[in-house]
């Protein structure tokens, strides 16, 4: 019996073991890299918003299809798709996207440099609003679906306003800051915007709008003007975009396909998915690089998280797991540069200074420079003074060179709800931080000089590292968002442009010959499956998620965690 007992055991675990080798077996040829046919086009199709961090990496087994698209990775594709010689073409399908207009500037800017190879690009666009139709601007013809609506109608800047269903509900929330553009709390303290947010947002749809106009006017040749005026005319029908000049012709899709084919004159032509092929080889195209340069993806709101994270797994950017990814860059010795990007809009004032800690340790080490996309503003930018060079798109939002502390006050929605806290205390300001209690004066007045004290430090940050005055800086801080291009012509960035200007820079201060190809390597890379199931998943990545459906993008993790703040005043929006 026990023979027999002891058999049936190891036939288990032999069993078991044959499909645990099986298992990763499938996974490896599931993970294989396509084969490209000659005569083949890239279909670039996009939709929603495009993150710069890998995300989750699901092996085709399970349903995945290899690394999710990331700018960096659709930026890197389409530069090996243009030295590849079995890629003839590129048809660009963007719809329903998301993402912000620095990124879109980058995706934009990446399929102009693909058709300098001299292959042709089609755009077929759906129902395009702004943000399609800014990008299919990049391409040699634009197509619309026959019946599709053309969305073009202007843009927009929305913020979000609480304070009369926080006042419903009982609840107060209590804010000081330093600067007076610094206006992250009004949206639970006001009905409405300041006058303060409303000259920035002003600026910034002044901004974003006039870059829209010039870039239609110089892909459909028409003079600003003419621009403006088309737009407020709009939306538009097919029929009325395409009588207006902003499109080239009416077509469905298979038809587009069709006249592809009759421009390269092939009788047939294969498709090649982006997300197929960000998995080709570079030496499959023949652009095998030598020299290595790291790309740091550092995206999300600012908190300083879990001992135990890496920095690929988390929503946020904590300051635990991006410290880990910037000191292992920075002890690889097979890489040459270093280029960080960043899209953050800040956070957790502590957070923020050690992220900017490690960041300068790794500007010791490695030659840096920094890349901003969509935001970088307040902790985004504080971590960014490294003394290092800047990278700016023009919709970039930075500066908020500013701190803010808030707490709410649910003592009338306790009442509500026939809640009371009683407690016994002992410091005469114990209850400082409490949910309970509004701030005496005395206590505001303490945590005034704290405040003042975590914004100097900030200026002075700003100066040091851009060479400049305290007294030269301080009017441009005031916790006031700057797009891109103001905060060049202000010094608080170097120049303008995307991940093409910053490779050329880091290159330069590595000593790289410009000429030369370097390979690119991510970090953090992709978090697998088996990373998820180990991962412990935390209860604020949850809330936040949940808040997420209902807010959009604002960044609450650091909201929830509390204390001084280095966070862009609003959380805004330009559709």
């Amino acid at each position: 019996m026990a023979k027999f007992l002891l058999g049936l055991i190891a036939g288990v675990a032999l069993v078991f073991m044959a499909l645990v080798l099986l298992f990763f077996a499938l996974l490896h040829f599931g993970s294989r890299p396509p084969e490209i046919a000659d005569n083949s086009v890239l279909a670039l199709r996009l939709a929603g918003d495009v993150p710069e961090k890998p995300p989750l990496e699901l092996p085709a087994i399970l349903g995945g299809g290899g690394p999710g698209l990331t700018i960096a990775n659709v930026w890197m594709s389409l530069r090996k798709a243009a030295a590849d010689s079995r890629i003839r073409a590129m048809v660009l399908e963007p719809e329903d996207l998301s993402m912000g207009w620095a990124k879109l500037e980058e995706l934009r800017a990446d399929v102009e440099q693909f058709r300098k190879s001299g292959k042709p690009v089609f755009a077929y666009l759906r129902a395009p609003g702004a943000r399609e139709y800014y990008l299919a601007l990049a391409a040699d013809r634009i197509y619309l679906g026959p019946e599709e609506p053309f969305m073009l109608r202007g843009l927009r800047a929305e913020t979000m306003y609480f304070k009369d269903t926080l006042d419903k509900i009982g609840v107060s929330v209590e804010v000081e800051h330093a600067g007076k553009y610094k206006d992250f709390g009004d949206m639970f303290t006001r009905s409405s915007m300041s006058a303060e947010t409303r000259e920035v947002l002003n600026s910034v749809a002044d901004g974003v709008y006039g870059n829209l106009v010039a870039r239609i006017a110089e892909a459909r040749k028409k003079s600003p003007e003419e621009v403006r005026a088309m737009i407020d005319r709009g939306p538009f029908t097919a029929s009325q975009a395409l009588a207006a000049g902003l499109v080239d012709d009416l077509r469905y899709e298979d038809q587009v396909w069709s006249e592809l084919q009759g421009r390269l004159h092939l009788g047939a032509t294969k498709k090649v998915a982006i997300g197929a092929y960000v998995r080709v080889p570079p030496a499959s195209a023949g652009i095998q690089g030598k020299s290595h340069i790291a790309l740091v993806v550092g995206q999300g709101d600012i908190v300083r998280g879990n001992p135990g994270d890496d920095g690929a797994g988390e929503s946020s950017l904590t300051s635990y797991g991006f410290d880990k990814v910037l000191n292992q860059v920075a002890n690889n010795s097979s890489i040459r540069g270093v280029i960080v990007r960043i899209d953050s809009p800040g956070g957790e004032v502590t957070a923020s200074g050690e992220i900017w800690r490690q960041m300068s340790l790794l500007s010791k080490k490695k030659p840096t420079v920094i890349s901003m996309s969509d935001t970088a503003a307040s902790g985004g930018y504080y971590m960014a003074m490294t003394g290092d060079p800047i990278v700016a798109y023009p919709e970039t939002l930075t500066g908020s060179i500013g701190v803010v502390f808030g707490k709410p006050n649910l003592r009338g929605l306790y009442g509500k709800l026939g809640v009371a806290k009683d407690a016994v205390l002992r410091g005469k300001h114990a209850d400082i931080d409490s949910d309970y209690t509004p701030l005496t004066p005395e206590e505001r007045a303490i945590l005034r000089q704290g405040i003042d004290e975590s914004y100097r430090e900030f200026v002075s940050k700003v100066a040091a590292a851009r060479h400049r005055q305290f007294d030269d800086v301080e009017p441009l801080a005031q916790g006031r968002v700057w797009l891109g291009a103001q905060a060049v012509a202000n010094g608080l960035a170097d120049q303008l442009g995307g991940l093409d200007a910053a490779l050329d820079l880091v290159k330069k201060k590595a000593g790289i010959p410009a000429a030369e190809r370097v390979v690119v390597e991510t970090y953090p890379g992709p978090e697998s499956i088996l990373d998820l199931i180990l991962r412990r998943s935390s209860s604020e990545d949850a809330l936040e998620g949940k808040l997420a459906k209902v807010f959009g993008r604002m960044p609450f993790h650091a909201w929830i965690n509390g204390g001084f703040l280095r966070m862009m005043p609003f959380w805004v929006e330009v559709r």
